[in-house]
């Protein structure tokens, strides 16, 4: 995957949430890197890390009315950053992050725009009596069903994506995130002052799933045993056939969008043998490019999501 091996420095954890020892740990590490008693080299090295795409891509956008009935797009924030923020009232994670979320935009009101996409929304009044017992400071508007696959699929909540003032997709978090996360992020995108160091990496399904035919790695899948050759030949029969758990996802999306999925699980698993089996190590044989593999049936009960 893309992250680097892990060194002894304190890193910013990106897809987690933080328990409470992870955030002591990470404050002790940004107080030690501006510690008078450091050298500076040191200092640099125990920096931690945040990380953004390198070559980012637009964010899809969208033109939804507000609680309020006011206008919602990406357009309408162009030029700020913005933190596009997938939730639900009966979610606690998401009820947990919202103070801070407020106090994000209360801090950069004037070159942040956090906007609150609810989802599997029942009733509009009780989204809009939580927004109001909360004091809510940002737009919230509902999000349908199209936006959240326009999204690659939201599959757990919390889930925000944040966008750079050229209105492109930067980084994504699932799940309950470190606000100190957030605001080295949103302070890297103003080009503000960060007591840390930033690092690129590209998106091969982290952001969006039709960028998974670039991974060389997918959730669950050993490739180890594999030659460089045989790994391209899977990866490529990933890429080319599609899940029958019901997802409409190629294998290698759904290994990205479901890691607990058995049916692309079981089935890379069996692609793998077949490739291990069936495919020279090298390029050099004429029957290197003739791996076919073999045929599966979709269950008679498809998984619903």
């Amino acid at each position: 995957m893309w992250s680097p091996n892990l060194s002894d420095m304190p890193r910013v954890t990106l897809t987690t949430g933080f328990d409470g020892l992870r955030l002591a740990v990470f404050a002790s590490a940004l107080l030690l890197c501006f510690a008078p008693t450091l050298h500076a080299q040191e200092a640099q090295q125990r920096q931690p890390v945040i990380y953004l795409v390198g070559h980012p891509e637009a964010a899809p956008d969208f033109l939804l009315a507000s609680l309020d009935g006011k206008p919602v797009s990406l357009v309408g924030a162009r030029g700020k950053v913005v933190l596009l923020n997938f939730w639900a009232t009966w979610c606690g994670p998401c009820r947990a992050e919202t103070p801070d979320l407020i106090e994000l935009q209360n801090k950069y009101k004037d070159s942040l725009e956090i906007i609150g996409l609810a989802v599997d929304v029942d009733d509009a009044a009780e989204v809009q009596s939580f927004v109001e017992s909360s004091g809510i400071n940002y737009p919230i508007a509902v999000a349908p069903n199209e936006l959240r696959m326009q999204y690659g699929g939201i599959t757990a909540l919390p889930t925000s994506f944040l966008i750079d003032p050229e209105g492109r997709v930067v980084q994504k978090h699932v799940g309950l995130s470190n606000p100190i996360l957030y605001e080295l992020e949103i302070r890297a995108l103003l080009h503000l002052a960060i007591p840390a160091k930033i690092e690129t990496f590209d998106d091969t399904g982290q952001i969006f799933l039709k960028n998974a035919e670039r991974a060389t790695e997918l959730p669950g899948v050993d490739l180890s045993g594999l030659s460089p050759w045989q790994k391209l030949v899977a990866l490529r029969a990933f890429n080319a056939e599609s899940c029958t758990c019901g997802c409409k996802l190629t294998l290698a999306q759904c290994r990205i969008y479901d890691s607990a999925c058995h049916v692309s699980r079981e089935r890379t698993a069996t692609i793998v043998e077949e490739v291990s089996a069936a495919t020279p190590k090298t390029p050099d044989s004429p029957a290197s490019s003739a791996f076919k593999p073999s045929v599966t049936r979709a269950p008679q009960q498809q998984r619903r999501r």
